[in-house]
């Protein structure tokens, strides 16, 4: 009979600021709670030696990766291929390893979509998103594959919000369009869905999106991407209006949800890693 084996599975994280990522308590909790024998590594790496991290996650057989920010795009270059939705939006956070080479795909618009999707079909939806950067554009195309017929893209950026919408408009079958964030934006009546991807509210409670919250109603979807706090103005005032809240934390779980599924071929149980990012974060 063979010996015990000394060797665990690797997966990691390739990021910029990467001491002040949960990710990895909620992963490795995933492989215990699943008595998995592997191991996820959370590195800084900048961005001169991602090429040589890449290239070292080869060497040691890893099964994959994460990429955060700022790698997200230049990750590309160094893979073997692209999922359909990483593909249209050219941005990476999750590379698999599938018979030796590394794909890349994005779990940062199916995490969203599939917290969203526990509430609500985006199918046949109009929807109001706010924000024109990464986030917003994983998001974006998400929702388009799903089946939403309308995006507004919400930002300040004329030229970045155009040109997401114009993506939106060329890869997929949805129509978007861009509209000037102006002050106290007013989300119309024919949105069910309205999407806050930009970073406000993070690790600030009381910030506020500038919208009319008196737009906010019942019926109405309100999402979050922001993860601390989970309770953000947004949430709170979405509630207080009789809206559907969705908070970023489901996100982040699904996030971690898929990229083990992509890994290791398990569903990993959510509650037990939304238990320990909320343990980890103090929330």
């Amino acid at each position: 009979m063979p010996g015990p084996s000394f060797l665990s599975e690797l997966v990691g994280s390739f990021s910029q600021g990467a001491a002040g990522n949960p990710t990895v308590a909620m992963i490795e909790a995933a492989f215990r709670h699943h008595g998995l024998d592997w191991r996820y590594i959370n590195c800084e790496v900048p961005p001169e030696k991602l090429g040589d991290a890449v290239k070292g996650a080869r060497a040691m057989g890893w099964r994959g990766f994460n990429c955060s920010i700022p790698h997200k795009v230049e990750v590309i270059q160094h893979l073997d291929g692209l999922g359909e939705s990483a593909a249209i939006m050219g941005a990476v956070n999750c590379a698999v390893n599938r018979d030796g080479r590394f794909i890349g795909e994005n779990t940062d618009g199916k995490g969203f979509l599939k917290s969203l999707q526990e509430v609500t079909d985006p199918r046949g939806q109009s929807i109001v998103l706010f924000g024109a950067g990464g986030a917003a554009r994983a998001i974006a195309v998400e929702l388009a594959l799903a089946g939403a017929v309308a995006i507004t893209i919400v930002n300040r950026d004329k030229a970045r919000g155009e040109t997401l919408a114009k993506l939106i408009n060329d890869k997929t079958k949805a129509k978007a369009s861009y509209a000037p964030w102006t002050k106290a934006w007013r989300i119309p009546e024919s949105a069910s869905i309205a999407v806050n991807a930009t970073s406000i509210g993070l690790e600030d409670g009381s910030a506020a999106l500038d919208i009319d919250t008196s737009s906010l109603r019942k019926g109405l979807v309100v999402a979050d991407v922001i993860v601390n706090p989970p309770r953000t103005r947004l949430m709170r005032d979405a509630e207080a209006a009789g809206a559907t809240p969705i908070d970023g934390l489901g996100m982040l779980v699904n996030q971690g949800v898929i990229s083990t599924k992509y890994w290791t071929g398990i569903d990993a149980d959510p509650n037990v890693m939304r238990k320990e990012v909320a343990r980890v974060l103090g929330l």
